[in-house]
């Protein structure tokens, strides 16, 4: 959701479009603190939706209190992870094309105009 849910009236609003996708969640990651009447619990998990088939995995954290005699969520983050990087599409002429520029950057005879044609990592 791009809006804060700071209340229950936008708890259930958000929970009443997701359940639709029919969520299954599972932790693959996570870490725990604990302290006298609260927990926290982050890490990253993968939920399949029942509806498509699709999987989308995100970064979490939970804080629970402890409140009336049950554990509760004080605080909930979800990011879905950023997709696996896709890279940019290059046509074969394109590639063969990049030669050229590095060499074309060898003809100016400069080190660092040659290393800028490198990438970073």
């Amino acid at each position: 959701s791009d809006e804060p849910r700071t209340d229950y009236a936008g708890l259930e609003d958000y929970f009443t479009n997701f359940l639709q996708l029919k969520p299954q969640g599972e932790i693959i990651d996570g870490k725990i603190k604990i302290g006298p009447g609260w927990c926290k619990d982050a890490g990253i998990y993968e939920f399949t939706m029942g509806a498509s088939g699709d999987k989308v995995k995100a970064r979490y954290s939970y804080v629970y209190v402890y409140e009336d005699g049950e554990w509760k969520i004080a605080h909930h983050h979800s990011s879905v992870m950023p997709e696996a990087s896709k890279g940019q599409t290059i046509s074969e002429p394109e590639a063969k094309e990049l030669f050229h520029l590095w060499n074309d950057a060898l003809a100016t005879l400069d080190p660092v105009t040659v290393a800028k044609r490198y990438a970073k990592n």
